[in-house]
């Protein structure tokens, strides 16, 4: 079988970072109007995101096109940096977007750091993921390449996964990242909810879905973060030992994008 994108394994995608602020400013630019190749194209002969040097719009342009797609299941979250969406109610959406398209991003989040955080480390250094990304090769759902990545370029991708944590807000520090106290905001959370709730229409499995883990929280956190909503009538959630029921507040994600405030 062919494996799709969202199995490559990229070190270049990675090292280049999150982008929040280049992404957040070239869809607020986007026209949807235009293809994605049009898009890019004005991007890199108007640098709108005001990049400093044309090497660095160039791999801007290059991480866009790898990423995401504008066009069509990424719409929403351009939809709402169009709409001045806040930053920390659009960065953890733009995550959960960005990793459909980056196997190493979600699995770092999801497994690696996820883990970590339930076992109750408190520091994470560059050094301990290098066992890791040294076991990628063997994972059968991961797509590599040839060659095993150097040393440097291990040290590097590593660097820039704990940095993107420290984007998001999951970590904090330099050199040595501690786990920061993280709580997605309402509006995010019910963007999410209904995310994932197009993959998942089943409430138990949509509370249990390892995307939550992305922003460190288990089923049972999300069920509670749930409950608090329900009470705040956000949404209508009923449920009774294994069995559960969520009514979200728009019919897809698309329609509650466009219906969001903050």
């Amino acid at each position: 079988m062919t494996p799709t994108r969202k199995d490559v394994v990229s070190s270049f995608t990675l090292i280049k970072g999150a982008l929040v602020d280049e992404t957040y400013a070239a869809f607020a630019d986007w026209d949807l109007g235009q293809t994605q190749d049009e898009n890019l194209d004005r991007l890199r002969r108007t640098n709108s995101i005001g990049a400093s040097s044309a090497n660095w719009l160039r791999d801007v342009a290059k991480v866009l096109h790898r990423r995401y797609d504008p066009e069509g299941r990424d719409a929403p979250l351009v939809g709402l940096a169009q709409r001045g969406c806040p930053r920390d109610v659009w960065t953890p959406l733009m995550i959960w977007h960005a990793t459909r398209d980056e196997f190493l991003l979600a699995d770092f989040l999801r497994e690696w750091l996820y883990e970590r955080h339930r076992d109750g480390v408190y520091r994470v250094r560059v050094e301990d993921l290098l066992p890791y990304l040294a076991s990628l090769p063997s994972r059968a759902e991961a797509v590599t390449g040839t060659k095993q990545w150097s040393e440097s370029t291990a040290k590097r991708v590593a660097s820039s996964l704990l940095k993107i944590s420290n984007d998001v807000g999951l970590l904090r520090g330099t050199r040595v990242r501690e786990f920061a106290p993280y709580r997605l905001p309402d509006p995010s959370l019910l963007y999410l909810l209904h995310a994932v709730a197009e993959r998942e229409p089943n409430a138990r499995n949509l509370l249990d879905a390892p995307d939550w883990r992305m922003y460190l929280m288990s089923a049972a956190d999300v069920e509670r973060e749930v409950l608090r909503l329900h009470q705040y009538r956000a949404l209508d959630f009923q449920a009774a030992g294994s069995l559960a029921q969520l009514r979200l507040p728009a019919p897809s994600l698309a329609d509650f994008a466009r219906q969001m405030t903050w």
